[in-house]
């Protein structure tokens, strides 16, 4: 059913389970001897089924990619991009999007219940690694009864996942879109990661990870995590163009509180975050970002994918460099691969908005 704003509407999140046949074998060699996946699926498999698409989230994203959810305000994360004549066009391809392994959005993660104690994980769950996040990705993909991807899309954290993807398995994705990716964090992104984890881990109610276990939540550190990190993902021409320097001036002053606008965005998003983010999936998926160094974990593959690289101007959290760093090693490699740089008041949240030509070249490419 076609919404009335031209999108999916009502769709729904579903679940798999990954391990009837054997545990979920990591990169550490530890096992998850139950593992689920949610996801949500726009479109219809061909008779042939070569038309799936899979997306790729970022890091604080989920399996609601597009459409709407029971009465739910707002849609999907990246319902501008997929549905009905969209950029990824839900008449044409298969949608999959699917909530990461150790998220806290339905897929298996540290709040999940561990089998041998029949209590949460906590923080005794696994440390993963981007190729964790690809191993679930496929399990997923074999439930469904997919063989073949015609692509592969994602930005951000989700662009990293479908590199690694790309390199794991070079003949199942035709087609790859990396839209403000990075195959390797230069020292500042780690350092920006660094003061995140540090905000929830010296929080007292964090409680060395068992802070479920006394009916606590480490609120204080993880709003800080938030509020640092979404500095980083928009860029100073639209915090300038949007806060300038207004400030709250009515009552008293302010000088030790939240005074200019700016301030009390920023605590409004780092409050909203609480409501739909768990700290423990917050550690547990930056950290892989630190160590994603895919093209020296997989040296001399050449995959058979074609690769689209999307960067934007004012991203200074992964800034074209990454992209071209991307670029560079897969054409090195022998792959076929196109990079644009595109113009973006938005920094590193262009990816979940629309630029001017950002969607038309998503669209070009995946046709």
């Amino acid at each position: 059913m076609i919404a009335a704003d031209g999108g999916l509407g009502i769709v729904a999140t579903q679940r798999a389970v990954l391990t009837e046949n054997g545990p979920l074998v990591l990169a550490s060699g530890a096992q998850l001897p139950h593992v689920e996946v949610a996801y949500e699926t726009y479109g219809a498999l061909s008779p042939s089924r070569d038309n799936a698409v899979f997306v790729c989230h970022a890091l604080t994203g989920d399996a609601h990619a597009a459409g709407w959810h029971e009465g739910a305000r707002r849609p999907g994360w990246w319902d501008n991009l997929i549905g009905p004549g969209r950029a990824v066009d839900t008449d044409r391809y298969f949608v999959i999007a699917a909530n990461l392994l150790g998220g806290c959005s339905g897929t298996t993660g540290p709040l999940s219940i561990d089998p041998a104690t029949g209590r949460p994980y906590g923080a005794d769950f696994p440390a993963l690694d981007m190729a964790d996040f690809v191993s679930a990705h496929r399990g997923l993909l074999d439930h469904l009864g997919v063989d073949r991807l015609h692509a592969a899309v994602g930005g951000s954290l989700g662009g990293m996942q479908v590199l690694e993807w790309a390199l794991q398995e070079p003949d199942r994705i035709d087609r790859a879109v990396l839209v403000a990716a990075s195959s390797r964090l230069t020292t500042e992104n780690i350092a920006f990661s660094a003061v995140a984890r540090a905000a929830i881990l010296e929080d007292p109610d964090f409680r060395d990870g068992r802070y479920f276990e006394h009916g606590v939540t480490p609120r204080h550190g993880l709003k800080v995590a938030r509020m640092m990190a979404h500095i980083t993902y928009v860029s100073e021409l639209s915090l300038a163009e949007k806060f300038g320097h207004r400030r709250d001036t009515a009552g008293h002053d302010k000088r030790l509180a939240a005074d200019f606008e700016v301030e009390h965005y920023l605590q409004h998003q780092g409050e909203s975050f609480l409501d739909r983010f768990d700290a423990l999936s917050y550690l547990h998926l930056t950290r892989p970002m630190d160590y994603f160094d895919p093209f020296g974990a997989h040296q001399g593959v050449v995959p058979s994918t074609r690769f689209e690289l999307i960067s934007f101007d004012t991203d200074w959290r992964f800034p074209t460099a990454h992209s071209v760093r991307i670029r560079d090693q897969l054409a090195a490699r022998g792959a076929a691969v196109e990079h644009a740089e595109l113009t973006s008041p938005w920094g590193h949240d262009s990816f979940l908005l629309e630029p001017d030509g950002y969607h038309d070249r998503v669209r070009a490419f995946l046709s």
